[in-house]
């Protein structure tokens, strides 16, 4: 929701970090951030406007020589600080995580640790950076390569993870010697400007790291400005194709990851109370609001009945409450937008002819009857062509599709046009091994339902789950954040060379 400055309720205002402070925003538009368990207005966030978007690139655009130039063994030093502050307050994180997106404490801070994995993957810079050198590869001339910064970088990120995915993108565009102006959710603006803090505790130089909030228009700032160089965004798939189609027409690197429909196939050897467990984790964790989230469940031949069964059972099992409650599994969903959308496709699901094994809809939670809650929602008997099934629901709502065959399945979710994440149940390594190499998907796990890489590997989809060729962090991240330069070399003793016409060889 937006208001403007004279008719909002008087309570704190999120502040832009620009150049090493807090400011306050030029545009005078504000959106409300609520608290999903109460539904209350708890933070007022500025919608930034060019000017704004503009006063951070030249924040950053000011920093960039120096940061450029400082030895990446003194980068890596900066890193090592802002990773022992992130420690430090990573349960202050996780409380404002909490009370901004509504997903459980643990779970929060679940998060900040794969983010903070990520921070110390780019406290190993100076090695990462290291080039390419080869001796005489013509009489008395060396050839090496250099990996050197973009420039500006800019990131746009989701309302899903407001710590773990600036993480994956700002540390090492930074480590790297960019400068970075990150745009968080509107929605969930906080756990960025900590960040920002404490990197400037660690002794980030002003300037390096900006942050700025706001919707679309702060989004189209960014993605027009000629001082930016590459953009990295994550969220949905219309979102991504736009964000690379905007950026490809003024020459930017772009790295936008898109939207995702995971699949997950049991087998019938597979152990089903572990499958069961896992997929329940996968498809209710957060709230069902990860783009890593099982929503599709693929039960081959005999296990479909039984495998619903178990599913329905630990999905009435979990606990629904508010994001910082005692021994509660499952949160609240983060706007009461959001949870009408969510509740819009269970509607959808019934009359499409779905079965309806488990209804969420109507979740109340004592003392918080406001807030944003959805039980846990499980559909059996979907079929390929129904809407919960071709669009991405963004929420705690799992959906189970029987198929006869492992050629099926497999053929099934190759026919999907996201390609972000899936996983398979089995105690064959033969059906296994050739599911990761059939599987036209980006991530793919074994036996484990959230395929995410650790950080010194990279995270990314295939097909409409990324438009851009490279992943996010690990070294596809150092790659994105550089720009390789080739360099040949001769140092002769005496002379020059005489002239010549014809194409140079080095033999």
């Amino acid at each position: 929701m937006e208001s403007t400055t004279e008719n909002i309720v008087q309570v704190e205002t999120v502040p832009l970090w620009i150049g090493g402070k807090p400011v306050t925003a030029e545009s005078t538009r504000t959106g409300e951030v609520t608290n999903p368990a109460t539904g209350n207005v708890i933070r007022h966030v500025p919608m930034a406007n060019a000017a704004d978007i503009d006063r951070a690139v030249e924040a950053a655009r000011r920093a960039l020589p120096s940061w450029r130039d400082t030895p990446p063994l003194r980068r890596a030093r900066v890193m090592q600080k802002f990773l022992s502050l992130l420690h430090a307050h990573s349960k202050e994180l996780a409380r404002l995580i909490s009370e901004e997106h509504g997903k459980t404490i643990p779970d929060a801070m679940g998060s900040i640790e794969r983010g903070i994995e990520v921070v110390e993957f780019a406290c190993g810079i100076p090695h990462l950076l290291k080039g390419e050198h080869s001796e005489n590869v013509g009489t008395n001339i060396d050839s090496y390569t250099l990996r050197q910064p973009v420039g500006v970088c800019a990131g746009i990120t989701p309302f899903n993870f407001p710590a773990m995915v600036p993480m994956w993108m700002f540390p090492v565009a930074i480590a790297c010697g960019n400068t970075f102006v990150l745009k968080p959710s509107e929605k969930v603006p906080s756990a960025s400007v900590k960040m920002a803090e404490l990197f400037r505790e660690a002794g980030l130089p002003d300037g390096v790291l900006n942050v700025v909030h706001g919707d679309k228009e702060a989004v189209d700032a960014i993605l027009n400005h000629p001082g930016i160089a590459a953009v990295s965004f994550v969220g949905s798939t219309p979102i991504a194709k736009y964000i690379y189609e905007t950026c490809g027409r003024s020459g930017k690197r772009v790295q936008a990851l898109g939207g995702a429909k995971n699949h997950a196939i049991v087998l019938p050897d597979a152990d089903l109370e572990y499958a069961a467990n896992a997929l329940i984790s996968a498809g209710y964790g957060s709230a069902g609001e990860r783009c890593m989230a099982i929503s599709a469940v693929v039960a081959v031949g005999d296990v479909a009945d039984s495998l619903v069964a178990k599913l329905k059972t630990k999905a009435e099992a979990i606990k629904i409450g508010p994001g910082d409650g005692s021994n509660v599994d499952m949160g609240p969903l983060v706007t009461s937008a959001h949870l009408k959308k969510v509740t819009g496709y269970i509607d959808i699901g019934e009359r499409e002819g779905a079965k309806l094994v488990k209804d969420g809809r109507g979740c109340k939670v004592a003392g918080y009857e406001d807030g944003f809650f959805l039980g846990t929602t499980l559909f059996d008997g979907v079929s390929p062509q129904m809407t919960i099934y071709k669009d991405e629901i963004f929420g705690p709502v799992l959906l189970v599709l029987r198929v006869d065959t492992l050629d099926a399945a497999i053929d099934l979710i190759n026919a999907n046009p996201y390609a972000n994440g899936t996983a398979i149940f089995t105690r064959s390594g033969g059906a296994a091994r050739r599911f990761q190499n059939e599987i036209q998907v980006g991530m793919v796990g074994i036996n484990l339902p959230i395929p995410v890489p650790m950080a010194f590997y990279s995270f990314g989809g295939w097909k409409n789950s990324l438009f851009g060729d490279l992943h996010i962090y690990g070294m596809e991240g150092v790659k994105f954040y550089t720009r390789t330069k080739a360099i040949i070399s001769r140092w002769p003793d005496t002379g020059t060379p005489g002239a010549g016409l014809t194409m140079p060889t080095l033999g």
